[in-house]
């Protein structure tokens, strides 16, 4: 079983950029936010059963998610989200185990991408470690806003139901601060793939 690693951090955090980091060095990475949008693109698993859970209100035109209606939906309704989450996570988890299957004969280890792995069910996943990117609150949102695509009280509201810092904090084994540049994070990146392929081999010995 290869050694598996769940990175989370809030929107804004650079998860991403660490995500990419770990994977050049030869990682293998499970995207949860992109079988997401997989499975809820036009003919998407999980289209119909939102169709039915919400309505059709939230499909848009080519037959797939309308992603900012539902998304203004969920993060103004903690009931809805919920709702929203109790659907989508099993689909996810399912794929997501199907994913790691073959990435774990060649990676050096297996990160899952889990933005909510603080707020959600997902915490019954087991994992053999948790990694949190941290930074300021107001560091993420300005990073979101540069990107374009959200206003800011769409951000706001994003940030306001997502989990706190401390509460990430409280499940990490490992925590990057990201709240300089990005070649320090890069730096960081390094260190904490060298940790894990120790790990990784150590684990292969036994």
């Amino acid at each position: 079983m290869a050694l598996s690693i769940a990175l989370t951090g809030g929107i804004g955090s650079g998860k991403t950029t660490l995500a990419r980091t770990l994977v050049e060095q030869g990682a293998g990475l499970i995207d949860t936010d992109a079988i997401a949008r997989e499975l809820t693109a036009p003919g998407g698993a999980a289209v119909d059963a939102i169709r039915a859970q919400f309505g059709d209100e939230v499909i848009a035109a080519d037959g797939g998610l309308d992603r900012a209606r539902m998304r203004s939906l969920a993060f103004g309704d903690a009931q809805a989200r919920r709702r929203l989450e109790a659907l989508l996570h099993p689909m996810i988890w399912r794929r997501a185990r199907q994913a790691a299957g073959p990435l774990a004969a060649t990676a050096a280890y297996l990160v899952f991408d889990v933005p909510l792995l603080a707020e959600s069910t997902v915490r019954t996943q087991r994992f053999d470690r948790v990694l949190v990117v941290d930074c300021p609150v107001g560091l993420q949102v300005a990073r979101v806003l540069q990107r374009g695509g959200l206003r800011a009280a769409e951000v706001d509201a994003i940030v306001a139901a997502q989990a706190s810092r401390a509460q990430r904090l409280a499940l990490a084994d490992d925590v990057v601060f990201n709240g300089s540049s990005r070649e320090a994070l890069a730096q960081r990146a390094l260190r904490l793939h060298a940790l894990y392929r120790d790990l990784a081999s150590r684990r292969d010995a036994m």
